[in-house]
């Protein structure tokens, strides 16, 4: 595989709307030791990048090349972790905030933050996995602790982790409930397999005390600080509530009060999802039942790289239906 000297990357000079984002000619990086250099082959979108564009991650500076994930094949490894062609994925360490990210033709990431991949599936599909995926089976296993019979609330059920989420948990048989602020979207959580949809008017735990008088066992909170103190009145004593979404483009919680806000005996914690988590994610098995078709993956919309300012008005008004992917 012979690398060229020069690729197209997305580029971003200062915050502002999707417009902000630049195709540019760059020099393609030179990996050193402890790095790979992958040749891109698709990316999925996420709404850090979202945050970061609008320029509300501090510790980013511009110029960058945004981009938290990315899957491809190596095209470069001086120390020979991995060998040339493999098909890898990575994701977070820095990627698109402290060095250029997935945005582009090439990207060189460290090697601890790649898992190599055996696979036929084609990339779009693979492009959606690295960070939706690590971050629906952290959520459920690595924070929410979910177990066979668990009654799963889904705050925010519509949006790509929550689509996974749904199947993943489905797949180890829990109780799904999930919420949408759309009438119109509860065909689509029925599909793909939701037990039972709540129309979310910004209060709920009224419609689940309903469905379940004493709580649900766990909260997956994926709209994030603006329906926090709801959610948390949806969980019974001993359950437990995982904050991982900002979907309603909240990052805190003014006049947090916990003696107050968080109900006796209910755990409250989060999933953040760095380089670890991602790490001890079992993408291989998650991509096999992919293959074998035990795990759909909600691939909402798929563009091309010079479709990124489109890509990213989509993501933004929510209007995906699933993943928003992009190939190279």
């Amino acid at each position: 595989m012979t690398v060229p000297k020069t690729m197209r990357a997305v580029v971003i000079h200062q915050a502002g709307g999707p417009e902000t984002l630049r195709i540019e000619t760059r020099r393609v990086p030179k990996p050193g030791e402890g790095q790979v250099l992958i040749r891109v082959k698709a990316f999925g979108l996420n709404r850090s990048e979202l945050f970061t564009r609008r320029g509300l991650s501090p510790i980013v500076d511009f110029p960058r090349v945004l981009g938290i994930e990315a899957v491809g094949t190596v095209a470069e490894v001086p120390c020979g972790a991995f060998t040339q062609g493999d098909i890898v994925a990575t994701a977070m360490g820095g990627m698109g905030r402290q060095f250029d990210g997935g945005y582009a033709d090439y990207v060189c990431v460290p090697t601890g933050q790649v898992q190599r991949l055996r696979t036929v599936l084609p990339w779009d599909l693979l492009g959606a996995m690295p960070e939706m995926l690590q971050t629906a089976w952290g959520s459920l296993f690595t924070s929410l602790q979910l177990r066979q019979g668990d009654r799963l609330l889904i705050r925010g059920g519509t949006s790509s982790i929550g689509l996974a989420a749904t199947m993943i948990a489905k797949a180890h048989r829990a109780v799904v409930i999930a919420t949408t602020r759309n009438p119109d979207r509860e065909r689509l959580l029925r599909e793909r397999g939701v037990d039972q949809v709540l129309i979310d008017t910004g209060e709920i735990a009224s419609q689940v005390r309903e469905v379940c008088p004493n709580g649900v066992d766990k909260v997956l909170e994926l709209v994030g600080a603006t329906t926090l103190r709801d959610s948390l009145r949806c969980v019974r004593p001993r359950g437990i509530l995982c904050m991982t979404g900002i979907v309603g483009d909240q990052w805190s919680l003014d006049g947090f009060n916990p003696l107050d806000d968080i109900p006796t005996a209910v755990s409250l914690t989060s999933y953040s999802g760095g380089v670890e988590n991602f790490m001890r994610t079992p993408l291989q098995a998650l991509v096999d039942e992919v293959e074998d078709g035990e795990l759909r993956l909600p691939i909402g919309r798929v563009f091309k790289l010079d479709e990124i300012v489109e890509a990213h008005r989509v993501m933004e008004a929510n209007a995906a239906g699933g993943k928003v992917v992009v190939l190279t």
